[in-house]
């Protein structure tokens, strides 16, 4: 495998599949699969989950509710999705732990560093929730920030698009794809890749990031392996 340790970040909306809310069980036990294949081959895998398939504080804010309030519900939202994620892994066979940045003992454990690294070393996938356990904190962040503390060898954020483009190609037809870009490039190009505090935690602590697309099956295990899919920011 070229990467031991991974940090997956997957987004909330990720896992709505092709309603326009919520949660599809069929994406989920998609997903269970992929991660299965790369966990059978001894990789060490910790996801990061978004909410915002079920609420996002940033637009709870711009309805004119607290933005903190807003950000708390986002951080239940993620807990929510990765006792989902974790419910499907399980099914697929895989040891799971659930851990949160908030306090919820009755349906995930703390966030303690050494104990999310000694599930790894066992062979667990650790699903973190709570975002980084702060409001105005996105969960860009809190993958970069587990990634490092936890120290994985790259993140992976698992996207439906195949890598990162001069514009939205959903949008721009004429949008070409990066294979490499550095940071320096991202910054320069305006490229909207993580919200900008995720990215320069990345960039400092030098944490190569592959953006690539997740609903294509078999793609996160030839990542892991080391072809080159989506594109490598380093």
């Amino acid at each position: 495998m070229h990467y031991k340790r991974i940090l997956l970040k997957l987004s909330g909306e990720a896992l709505m599949g092709n309603r326009q809310y919520g949660i599809d069980p069929e994406r989920l036990a998609e997903y269970a699969q992929e991660i299965k294949a790369v966990t059978d081959k001894g990789v060490e895998v910790a996801i990061v989950i978004g909410g915002g398939n079920i609420f996002r504080g940033v637009a709870g804010a711009s309805r004119g509710m607290d933005r903190v309030t807003g950000d708390h519900m986002g951080m239940l939202a993620t807990v929510i999705n990765g006792l989902a994620l974790q419910s499907a892994l399980e099914d697929a066979g895989i040891q799971t732990r659930l851990q949160s940045a908030i306090k919820i003992n009755e349906v995930a454990e703390p966030f303690i560093r050494r104990k999310a690294m000694r599930h790894l070393e066992k062979g667990r996938v650790v699903i973190f929730g709570g975002g980084t356990g702060n409001p105005y904190f996105t969960t860009d962040s809190a993958a970069v920030l587990r990634a490092i503390e936890i120290h994985a060898d790259v993140i992976l954020k698992g996207t439906r698009v195949d890598g990162i483009y001069t514009a939205d190609p959903e949008i721009d037809k004429a949008a070409t794809k990066f294979d490499f870009i550095s940071f320096e490039d991202v910054l320069l190009k305006g490229l909207k890749v993580m919200d900008t505090t995720a990215f320069t935690l990345s960039q400092e602590n030098k944490l190569p990031i592959i953006v690539f697309d997740m609903n294509r099956p078999g793609n996160l295990e030839k990542v892991v392996t080391g072809e080159k899919v989506g594109t490598k920011v380093n």
